[in-house]
């Protein structure tokens, strides 16, 4: 997947497969837990896990995305440092589905006996913006513990696609209004709403073309099925130096250490243009602020280890592991900004 030497195939329309949609909100399916959990079973972590002399309960940490995404790979690796620092197991649960609301609604209806957290992404506060109903109180039913990270996109396109610039890629979208096409790891994902913020900041008409994941999304932009993607520098990086896909700008405020050589978005065409994704933990309403303080300070330790700052380094990402105070004002924030850019794009909520 990563050969420099093989092909690239041209360009053209969006696949029926893919249907194209800007304004209308899927929600993923979910997968088997049964299969999530067997292949947990005989990782590293859950061996590491058992080997413990533990101390108390083992502690749940649901991730609400599939095994191998990002999220998981952030879970997997800060585990076995969580579970030295505080003396039980920590076992990976899987909860994949509906943008991230099956796992989350699993945490939420958790005992909060300070066994069970989520570990979610930015889904979290974005998700209520764009369902008419979801399971569970997102305000209410799932306690803040700690913003655990935040990490940049990048902005990549086909190499077929004549632009090498931000600023060029904006001009060609005025110039082909309604015809450049990008992609996303699914509706409501922060790849998503991050190019609608582009597309009315740069004031410029795209086609949204959703996906199951960032996977098959990433795979059809490197077939030429659609044209752009936001993407997190894991899954870019390998892709760029390849000369597969091309990178234009990063979505943060400050370049990246990840990409230095790449300008931001805001230095290069869109002055003030920012987004990040986030990673943060939550508990069950009714956890004791004696547990949630724990991971908490558990979190903030793991940061400071070379391997789990070698996982973030190559996400982009930078350690944040603050307050759940700071953390509930953050998501405030992150909620009233995403709500904006939802109007603007007239997104209308579906139910579930």
């Amino acid at each position: 997947m990563d050969t420099q030497d093989r092909p690239v195939a041209p360009l053209h329309q969006p696949s029926s497969t893919a249907r194209p949609r800007r304004r209308q909100l899927v929600a993923t399916a979910g997968a088997s837990l049964a299969t999530t959990l067997a292949a947990a079973l005989t990782s590293p972590l859950t061996r590491s896990a058992h080997a413990q002399q533990a101390t108390g309960k083992a502690i749940r940490l649901i991730v609400p995305y599939p095994a191998g995404g990002g999220t998981d790979a952030l879970a997997r690796t800060i585990a076995p440092e969580l579970a030295d620092t505080l003396g039980q197991p920590v076992i990976i649960d899987n909860r994949p589905g509906a943008n991230g609301i099956i796992g989350s609604d699993a945490v939420a209806r958790s005992k909060p006996d300070g066994s069970t957290f989520l570990l979610t992404i930015a889904s979290h506060t974005i998700n209520p913006l764009l369902y008419t109903k979801l399971p569970y109180d997102n305000d209410n039913d799932l306690v803040p513990v700690t913003l655990v990270a935040e990490y940049p996109f990048v902005l990549v396109v086909h190499p077929a696609l004549p632009v090498k610039s931000a600023k060029e890629f904006i001009a060609l979208a005025r110039k082909r209004k309604g015809e450049v096409t990008y992609a996303s790891s699914g509706n409501g994902s922060g790849p998503h709403l991050g190019m609608e913020l582009l597309a009315a900041m740069a004031d410029i008409d795209l086609i949204h073309v959703p996906y199951k994941g960032a996977s098959p999304a990433t795979a059809d932009l490197l077939g030429g099925q659609v044209q752009a993607m936001l993407n997190n520098f894991l899954a870019s990086a390998s892709l760029i130096r390849a000369g597969r896909l091309r990178p234009l700008a990063v979505t943060s405020l400050k370049r990246s250490a990840a990409m230095p050589e790449l300008p931001t978005l805001a230095e290069s065409a869109l002055p003030g243009f920012e987004v990040n994704g986030w990673y943060g933990l939550f508990a069950p309403r009714g956890t004791s602020p004696a547990a949630a303080t724990a991971l908490q300070e558990a979190v903030a330790k793991a940061m400071r280890r070379p391997a789990v700052a070698e996982r973030l380094a190559g996400d982009g990402a930078v350690p944040v592991t603050n307050s759940p105070a700071a953390f509930a004002k953050f998501l405030r924030a992150d909620s009233e900004k995403w709500a904006k850019v939802i109007k603007r794009a007239k997104l209308a909520p579906e139910t579930l």
